[in-house]
């Protein structure tokens, strides 16, 4: 098979996803145009090369409905011959986009492709397309459905993270989000997002808050007490893990993934394609997996999807160098290190989710260039991106510096 290169990897900054956040005046579509476009524009990239564009959306209803991939593509003058198709698995969906797109130069039917996503959390609500797996008790019942902050502290408790350990995680989610803004690392992959008139409305990440500390936290109430107690899923969580007498209610909106917009797009391709571009490879795409986990515990994909993708690529958990493990929730994280006995100066270096915020379609594709930025900047040569994700899965892409 071919091997599948990442040429170029952009994104816009996160805007709060609230009506009066920075980037609720534009649509699904424009923040998606506006990382198409910037990849076109700073590479100076031919689009008669591109075979297609994979986008992730999580929520494809209403403005984002209707294979935005296309339209993005249409509206981003890549020319009428490029496809667009959308996709999702939910919060990888960023991620499985790229893969995607790499498992078409690897087979050798496209030489070139772009995977990325797009979410405007403040103008398609989460959840707006609905679903089979919360609604019908057909599936919902035998699969102990349950909202993924009740999961969150289900893992928590069955793993014995306290609340001040998932806090003291959020803490430093801020304190390295912000570190990495003031030395630039965002520097090279971050295009601000410009309205009608070439006027900047975003340049920066706006969900962070680096003054968070212990004492602020302290004063949050459990987000996710109420729904477990009066909605009955406390009683699922612990029908679906015997073992757990109770739940420990820690997560809270400060240790949890922020509700953000945001579009990230990644240009993959072969060698040939490359040179026919002008452009040199930044990464080679080593491996990528997918898996179903525990539905109940649902966040814990992750563990499942590393050890997948290190045996599919004959490696082991010591061969990577940097990790980026999307913060969902603290405990996610917490977990994830746990299990594999890792310390934390090799995960989420730059920050994460709880920080910045979690664009649903798009972060996969976020993170996978804050990795390869990362590997750059500190000379590094391996990565490992993976995301928990929703109904029980893990998705995972190793990445090799060049």
């Amino acid at each position: 098979m071919a091997d599948a290169f990442i040429y170029d990897c952009v994104r816009t900054p996160r805007g709060r996803g609230k009506p009066d956040g920075a980037l609720h005046e534009v649509s699904s579509l424009g923040l998606a145009v506006s990382a198409l476009s910037a990849l076109r524009e700073r590479n100076g990239l031919d689009t008669r090369l591109v075979d297609d564009v994979v986008l992730g959306c999580v929520d494809p209803v209403g403005e984002a409905g209707g294979d935005i991939a296309r339209a993005a593509a249409l509206a981003s003058g890549y020319g009428d011959h490029v496809p667009g198709v959308q996709i999702n698995r939910f919060c990888a969906s960023g991620l499985d986009a790229v893969n995607f797109a790499a498992a078409q130069v690897m087979s050798g039917q496209h030489d070139m492709a772009v995977g990325g996503g797009v979410e405007s959390m403040s103008r398609v609500g989460i959840g707006a397309s609905g679903g089979a797996w919360p609604m019908d008790p057909a599936i919902a019942i035998p699969s102990y459905f349950m909202p993924q902050g009740v999961s969150a502290d289900l893992i928590a408790t069955k793993y014995g993270f306290t609340r001040d350990e998932c806090d003291a995680y959020a803490v430093q989610s801020q304190k390295r989000a912000a570190q990495s803004w003031d030395e630039g690392r965002f520097s090279k992959s971050v295009a601000p997002v410009k309205d009608i008139n070439g006027l900047t409305l975003l340049a920066r990440d706006e969900h962070m808050r680096p003054a968070t500390d212990m004492q602020s936290l302290a004063s949050l109430k459990p987000a996710f007490q109420m729904m477990a107690d009066q909605g009955g899923f406390a009683a699922v969580a612990i029908q679906a893990h015997p073992d757990v007498e109770a739940l420990r209610h820690v997560h809270h909106a400060g240790n949890s993934s922020g509700i953000v917009d945001g579009a990230a797009a990644v240009l993959v391709g072969n060698a040939g394609a490359g040179a026919a571009a002008g452009l040199k490879p930044r990464a080679r795409i080593r491996a990528f997996a997918n898996i179903g986990s525990d539905p109940a515990l649902m966040l814990t994909g992750p563990v499942d999807v590393t050890r997948k993708v290190l045996k599919r690529a004959g490696m082991a958990i010591s061969d990577i160098d940097l990790f980026e493990v999307n913060e969902a929730f603290a405990a996610v994280v917490l977990r994830y290190m746990q299990a594999f006995g890792l310390d934390g100066e090799q995960i989420n270096v730059c920050g994460g989710a709880i920080a910045m915020g979690h664009p649903l379609g798009a972060t996969g594709a976020m993170i996978l260039g804050t990795a390869l930025d990362e590997l750059e900047r500190s000379g590094k040569g391996v990565a490992l991106v993976t995301l928990c994700i929703g109904a029980g899965m893990g998705t995972a892409t190793i990445i090799e510096r060049i």
